[in-house]
């Protein structure tokens, strides 16, 4: 049964593992898929006659290009790819209300993760790409929120080994990123497209196999659905306070601000993939390494980082005060635009020798880029799970991803000036992204910080 004092994984409760190692195969499915999907459209799917077999494509490009203008392949492929990125942001705000409100975590998720199985499958056939994605998409959105919120559910109010578990969380997801690519990334790349989208459905299947088998360790189901289960006449509503109402405004607030954030590092998995696949010297011993092994490398990287900030700020709470969340995700910020900077930089030397990028450069970029996310990524999900009333955990942490959707389609957006600017000009105006939003947020800190202090009767509904 589910413990909140139980401490039998890693000082954390049972619960956690599983949600954990589900996390990290969903992960490898998804980002297996995605490692591959801006390749496969600009190397394969949409060049003829592929691109005439896909079924319901024509009046779909035809909508996309009513807003965008005409569209060359890489335009075209890195618009689909913010806009499908950006919507399994979206649907989870659909999915924490479906959980929330009728079908409890546990079911939605399941339905989640069988969808995503589906939709990775369906990958393998160029009819169907559409269909697949929207399988994905509506399958992420009944996964994804909820089983984060399950996360924060595990513990008690005032327990302060939440915000550790969000970093164990992230560890996890980006341990699954990192095999994925070596896995799905290469058979896609050196075998063939589909076999690589067909170990993501795999690796789905897994994670919700482990997901079922540790359910007796997790929370229960939401609030509303418990007292459905208990109420004759399935009427009662959980009031808020009003602490709840302003903590939920300013965490809508904030939205835009988190939105800027995360645009340089989304990049990663579009414009950049492409962008080094032709630009980049990825050669090792006379044989061009897999484009998609990149994505590992910035995984290895990440989780390093995310080991190194949980110790980081512990020894630095003992000496001085610890920053406050928005002010970790300011500073992460900030750090983020010396990572850009080396593609900057990189892309420049390259243009005045009219060689390639050299990989050091590159690996400068994770680096950075890594160390700075580590400190934004996390600490704004925990953030959003703290602050959030515990009635309609799931929900918030849906609309938390609403400033992914939108960065993400801006991602698809920003990714198609790939063609039309320098390389240099291309990564500065992600620099510039970063540092604003570095700025803004340490301003929202000053403004809006102690609005979301911790208390222990935040999550009070």
């Amino acid at each position: 049964m589910h413990n909140p004092e139980d401490r039998s994984f890693i000082g954390h409760p049972r619960g956690l593992a599983y949600i954990a190692f589900a996390e990290a195969w969903e992960r490898f499915s998804y980002y297996g898929m995605q490692a591959l999907l801006v390749l496969y459209m600009v190397n394969r799917l949409l060049h003829p006659p592929h691109v005439d077999h896909i079924a319901g494509f024509a009046p779909f490009r035809h909508l996309i290009e009513s807003f965008r203008g005409p569209l060359d392949v890489q335009p075209l492929s890195s618009t689909i790819f913010g806009l499908y990125t950006g919507l399994v942001y979206l649907t989870p705000i659909a999915g924490g209300l479906i959980a929330d409100r009728w079908l409890g975590r546990t079911l939605t998720i399941t339905i989640g993760a069988s969808l995503m199985a589906l939709g990775h499958f369906l990958m393998a056939f160029d009819f169907s790409f559409l269909l697949a994605l929207l399988c994905l998409v509506s399958g992420v959105g009944c996964f994804k929120g909820n089983l984060a919120s399950q996360v924060g559910a595990l513990y008690a109010t005032g327990d302060n080994r939440r915000a550790d578990a969000f970093q164990i969380y992230y560890i996890f997801i980006n341990a699954g990123v990192i095999i994925s690519p070596l896995i799905a990334g290469t058979l896609g790349e050196v075998y063939g497209w589909h076999w690589g989208f067909g170990a993501a459905g795999v690796g789905m299947l897994i994670g919700l196999t482990i997901y079922l088998s540790g359910r007796k360790y997790l929370p229960p189901d939401s609030p509303v659905v418990e007292e459905k289960e208990t109420s004759p006449n399935h009427t009662a509503k959980t009031k808020l306070t009003r602490r709840d109402k302003i903590a939920i405004l300013v965490l809508i607030a904030l939205l835009p601000f988190l939105t800027i954030a995360i645009i340089p590092n989304q990049q990663i998995f579009n414009a950049y993939l492409v962008w080094a696949q032709d630009h980049a010297d990825l050669i090792f011993f006379g044989k061009k390494m897999p484009t998609t092994w990149l994505i590992t490398l910035d995984s290895i990287v990440s989780v390093s980082f995310l080991f190194i900030a949980v110790i980081f700020w512990r020894i630095w709470s003992k000496k001085y005060p610890e920053p406050t969340e928005i002010n970790k995700i300011a500073i992460g910020s900030l750090i983020a635009v010396t990572g850009m900077l080396s593609l900057v930089i990189g892309a420049a030397l390259a243009a005045a020798s009219g060689g390639k990028v050299s990989i050091g450069w590159l690996i400068a970029f994770h680096v950075l880029n890594s160390a700075g996310f580590a400190n934004v990524f996390p600490v704004s999900l925990a953030l959003y799970a703290r602050v959030a009333p515990a009635a309609l955990s799931a929900t918030i942490i849906g609309v938390y991803y609403l400033a992914f959707f939108a960065g993400n389609n801006l991602v698809g957006w920003i990714g198609g000036f790939l063609e039309k600017m320098p390389a240099t000009q291309f990564w500065l105006l992600h620099a510039a992204l970063a540092g604003i939003a570095g700025i803004i947020f340490l301003a929202a800190g000053k403004m809006f910080g102690h609005l979301l202090a911790p208390s222990d009767n935040a999550s009070a509904a």
